[in-house]
């Protein structure tokens, strides 16, 4: 299916490895001009290396930088517009699930959860949605976490983040509607690539990682960062027109709340 996405800017926060990085593959061989990022040199060079051989230079640009701080965002930003101008998707693939699990939680770890995995995502787009409305055109997409949606053994403070992303993009959504702005979300499940979190968890206890998935994933597998890849790319495209303010879950079945 063709998407109509040919010579427009996708932006994709967090993109060095992993969902983020199969989210820029997809918006390359849709025909964008793509912008990838991350805050470590060497991993952005890696994968600046792959999609370069793949797609070429004139439609890759890598930008590094770490996007939890204000400033960074605003000078990555401004390098985008003086190469390319104004961006027309945007991706916000920023976070951690790494943190200490229970109850009784510091302040500050609550603190750090929800500035990786929340107000870093609503700092960046912020800013982006502003060159958005004053245009009345473009879509953002943001990457949850379908702890963001039901219980889990995750950690809270990250869980939490999740929740209050979602709920962000779904409020924002309806103030950004009438500029023709559009706002969603996708809440992956159990997603498996070298060097993620189920990579190395699988690699320390591999039975246990398997019998969880038995147990609570309906189609009994990892899902992979394509198919979420493939999830937001089709929101960003006018394809996906009349759709903002949702959240596709991909997660094979795992959640059982509507």
């Amino acid at each position: 299916m063709d998407l109509n996405l040919t010579d427009q800017v996708a932006f994709v926060a967090g993109s060095s490895r992993g969902i983020g990085k199969a989210i820029a593959e997809k918006f390359l061989l849709e025909g964008c001009r793509t912008v990838i990022t991350g805050r470590s040199e060497g991993d952005l060079q890696t994968a600046q290396a792959e999609l370069t051989q793949r797609f070429g230079t004139s439609r890759l640009m890598a930008l590094q930088g770490d996007l939890t701080d204000l400033g960074a965002i605003r000078h990555i930003l401004m390098q985008v517009e003086s190469q390319w101008g104004n961006i027309d998707c945007a991706v916000a693939n920023i976070g951690t699930g790494r943190g200490q699990t229970g109850w009784d939680i510091s302040d500050t770890q609550w603190t750090e959860l929800f500035r990786m995995n929340l107000w870093s995502s609503i700092r960046l787009i912020s800013e982006i949605l502003t060159a958005m409305v004053r245009r009345q055109r473009g879509s953002v997409v943001f990457i949850s976490s379908i702890t963001g949606l039901e219980s889990t053994a995750a950690p809270l403070p990250y869980s939490a983040a999740k929740a209050a992303l979602l709920s962000y993009a779904k409020n924002v959504a309806r103030q950004v509607g009438p500029y023709h702005v559009r706002v969603n979300s996708v809440a992956p499940g159990n997603i498996l690539f070298p060097g993620g979190s189920w990579d190395r968890r699988k690699t320390e206890n591999p039975e246990k990682v398997a019998s969880y998935i038995a147990a609570e994933v309906p189609l009994g597998r990892f899902g992979n960062p394509e198919e979420i890849a493939d999830c937001v790319v089709f929101l960003s495209s006018d394809r996906a027109n009349f759709i903002t303010g949702s959240c596709i879950v991909a997660d094979g079945g795992q959640t059982r709340s509507l």
